[in-house]
């Protein structure tokens, strides 16, 4: 597929730009999440630390992120267990930075879901924040990552509903859960929504607190966009969670 194409493909290109020089974004992910992932959607310390229960202990442990961006979740992931890290992005100035940042016990590839493809039963653990929603065929994927992981590795996903996932009755309702059910696949779920409208409240209080550093950098654009993405947290909780969701899914192979 031509990668301008693809959902996000240009705004993600940009983005990554953005955040290799903006001193306000940083100081805005420190504050919203914790620590500067260069996140574009809600992996704070918090959901980050869920994953590292999952990284086994061993000298020759591999990590996989679906959609790693510039790998600076991957570096924290490393840096806590010493793993080998693999990451893949469709951005390839998400991948360029990624591959500058990371080179010790670190792959970076730019590729597409549903394209890329890695050996059989290389990692221990495969990733995907936020990231699922870019395969064009759920069922086919899940099977892949499937493919990939080693005997007792594990899948960790982070799954919102209501922005680019329209929102369904309830988790096993979405695409994932049916894509996971349809192949016999068993999985462990958390519902993290109500922490998600915290977390959303968070980033909107950290974005004002940079706007002037936002609009002294000439990223006014990217201050607006935070602010668009974060007005959900104005209804209360009960009518958030009419139009969002969000979900932790662990599946053990």
């Amino acid at each position: 597929m031509e990668d301008t194409k693809l959902l996000f493909f240009d705004e993600y290109e940009q983005f990554y730009i953005m955040t290799g020089n903006s001193k306000a974004f940083k100081a805005f992910c420190r504050d919203a999440f914790g620590q500067d992932f260069s996140q574009d959607g809600f992996s704070d310390l918090r959901q980050i630390d869920r994953i590292v229960r999952f990284i086994p202990e061993g000298e020759n442990v591999l990590i996989l992120d679906v959609g790693c961006g510039n790998g600076k979740m991957l570096g924290y992931l490393q840096e806590k267990t010493n793993a080998y890290i693999h990451g893949f992005d469709y951005s390839g100035n998400a991948i360029d930075s990624a591959k500058k940042m990371f080179q010790n016990k670190a792959e970076f590839r730019q590729g597409n879901i549903g394209e890329i493809e890695y050996p059989s039963e290389q990692f221990d653990l495969v990733v995907s924040m936020d990231s699922m929603y870019f395969a064009p065929d759920m069922e086919k994927f899940v099977l892949q990552i499937m493919r990939w992981l080693k005997k007792d590795g594990v899948l960790f996903v982070g799954y919102q509903e209501g922005d680019v996932m329209p929102k369904t009755d309830n988790v096993r309702t979405t695409v994932l859960a049916k894509a996971l059910e349809k192949n016999n696949i068993p999985y462990e779920v958390e519902d993290i929504t109500f922490e998600t409208y915290e977390l959303l409240k968070k980033k909107r209080e950290a974005a004002l607190l940079h706007q002037k550093e936002f609009e002294e950098e000439g990223n006014k654009d990217w201050f607006d966009l935070l602010m668009i993405q974060t007005d959900c947290v104005k209804d209360s909780f009960e009518l958030f969670a009419q139009n969002m969701a969000r979900y932790i899914f662990v599946v053990r192979k």
